[in-house]
């Protein structure tokens, strides 16, 4: 399960060095094999390459009628591998239809990992604070 924030910065080439917390969970359970993807909220999306094959399948598997929403997360599939010092390249395509900057933030989503640009992160959160919570959340308490 991973979970947690991470303030990282991409390197001039596009690289990201996963958290060391992480790093070895990823290497254990896809030898540092990985896809990363865009999702229409304005973020990327980073899996362990074989939980992404099992959403793989069944995005495959949408109807026609979800063809745009196919290309979203299959047309931009990218599979990657981390590298001797746990480093990730962002594809420069992936980078800019998200406006990735330098500074960006990962955060553990369970199964699997958001990329945001920081600035970008900070300005949603606001938002979602400043709407109140959902009525799905309604019933929820720590």
């Amino acid at each position: 399960m991973f979970q947690g924030a991470s303030s990282l910065n991409l390197d001039a080439k596009g690289r990201m060095t996963v958290p060391s917390r992480h790093r070895d969970a990823l290497s254990l359970q896809c030898e540092g094999r990985i896809t990363l993807t865009r999702h229409p909220d304005g973020c990327l999306l980073l899996f362990p390459r074989p939980t992404w094959e099992a959403h793989r399948e069944k995005i495959a598997a949408w109807p026609i009628q979800a063809r745009d929403w196919k290309r979203i997360f299959l047309g931009n599939a990218s599979d990657v591998e981390m590298d001797g010092a746990g480093r990730i390249l962002v594809a420069p395509e992936l980078r800019n239809a998200v406006s990735m900057q330098r500074d960006v933030m990962l955060l553990g989503m369970g199964t699997h990992f958001e990329i945001w640009d920081a600035a970008r992160l900070a300005e949603n959160e606001a938002k979602a604070i400043a709407s109140g919570a959902p009525e799905a959340l309604s019933n929820f308490s720590f």
